[in-house]
């Protein structure tokens, strides 16, 4: 039994070298997708197209590599997205060899200059994939999709302004290899409205938002409309509740403590109109995000301080309301450091995913001589299916508040 030659293109034949040229001159069958086969119409070799039959094409195969030489013509790297892992299986690693090429991602990213060792990869070709493309951009900061003419460029800009995503500038790359090649960067409502050559792909890159639009900013704002690190900010139906323990009011001073992308931070600042809001973070890069953040929605009464809890906080304006979003192993001595600062009659209020942290939390604020509550939220979301919804559970939240800071109480202890 003679090994299966499977053979990717790269861009264009001129991405062949001379051993991917010789094995192609030697076959007796050249299978591949109707386009490839068209630069080898000079060839004597028995020409099968590749077309939706999978299963149909590799049977062909299975049946005549036996007595013949078989090369198979895949575009791009055939185990990137390609036929080459189907091959592999049906026929056997024994009987597949396999000749790499450029991949049209990694000749995309060389067309736009940018690296692409981190970036996120998903498949619309031929295949209904968007929860997993919805769930890459809520993480991802850059995401590259490959697609087809149905899941073509429009179709994906109006799907991501319908989900929310309008914080998404898309690059579409026409026809990479041709003499018709082109590539441009598009806000997603040009994208939307314009046509596009055939084959195709996108690279989806997180931004502030498209040119001279101001999202409107309210209560429960969609995760994707925040620039964030791989899905770590505060889930929107996690922010509602979190915003409501606080009982903020219009001349409030909030303390937002590990403040991340700096969400609930933001939408507090709807809620203390007349007051301040001061974001502590101090990780620089999430820094940075909260700072886009606000500018991004306009924010005015936002101050973000770049620190270390519980450094500093004796120069910060003295809180109503401290909110902290997480803390880890040090949780109970930040509770207690920022207790210290807390006006009486104040309120404080933590999250945690950590069961260890739950009991230490609401221990750490009885001691403090807080009333404490505790509330547990379990948020599944609703997941597009082929004929119908499915719901994906999110982590577990508990939220942890501490009512009433009494008086002369100096949060020792």
């Amino acid at each position: 039994m003679k090994a299966v030659a499977v053979i990717g293109m790269g861009m264009s034949p001129e991405d062949l070298t001379a051993r991917h040229l010789a094995l192609i001159r030697q076959a007796d069958i050249l299978v591949g997708g109707k386009r490839l086969l068209e630069h080898f119409q000079d060839l004597p070799a028995h020409k099968e197209v590749l077309g939706k039959d999978l299963s149909g094409v590799v049977d062909f195969v299975k049946q005549r590599m036996k007595n013949k030489t078989i090369v198979v013509l895949a575009s791009g790297d055939p185990l990137f997205f390609g036929i080459g892992a189907r091959l592999v299986r049906s026929l056997g690693a024994e009987n597949v060899l396999i000749y790499p090429n450029i991949t049209s991602v990694a000749a995309a990213f060389a067309r736009i200059k940018e690296p692409w060792s981190d970036v996120k990869f998903i498949s619309l070709h031929g295949q209904k994939n968007e929860n997993a493309l919805f769930r890459a951009l809520d993480k991802e900061d850059t995401v590259a999709v490959l697609t087809d003419p149905r899941n073509n460029p429009s179709w994906l800009a109006r799907r991501l302004m319908a989900k929310g995503f309008a914080n998404f500038k898309i690059c579409v790359l026409e026809a990479l290899g041709t003499p018709s090649e082109r590539f441009k960067w598009y806000t997603l409502s040009e994208a939307a409205a314009l046509p596009f050559n055939e084959p195709n792909l996108v690279v989806l890159k997180r931004s502030l938002g498209e040119p001279g639009v101001t999202p409107r900013l309210h209560l429960g704002m969609p995760d994707n409309g925040y620039e964030h690190e791989g899905g770590l900010i505060t889930k929107a139906e996690i922010r509602a509740v979190t915003l409501c323990k606080l009982r903020l009011m219009p001349e409030h001073i909030l303390w937002d403590l590990g403040a991340g992308s700096g969400s609930v931070a933001i939408e507090a600042s709807l809620l203390v109109n007349r007051g301040r809001v001061i974001a502590v973070e101090q990780n620089p890069a999430r820094i940075a995000q909260i700072r886009n953040n606000k500018k991004r929605f306009r924010v005015k009464n936002l101050d973000v301080v770049h620190g270390v809890v519980p450094d500093g906080l004796a120069e910060l304006p003295q809180p109503d309301r401290i909110f902290v979003g997480g803390g880890g192993r040090d949780l109970p001595m930040i509770l207690q450091a920022a207790a210290r600062h807390l006006k009486p009659g104040g309120i404080i209020v933590t999250n945690t995913v950590l069961l260890s942290n739950i009991d230490a939390a609401g221990r750490k604020l009885q001691q403090l001589g807080f009333k404490t509550d505790m509330v547990q939220i379990q948020i599944s979301r609703g997941q597009d299916m082929p004929w119908g919804e499915r719901l994906e559970a999110l982590n577990p939240i508990w939220i942890i508040r501490g009512l009433g800071k009494p008086e002369g109480a100096r949060g020792e202890g």
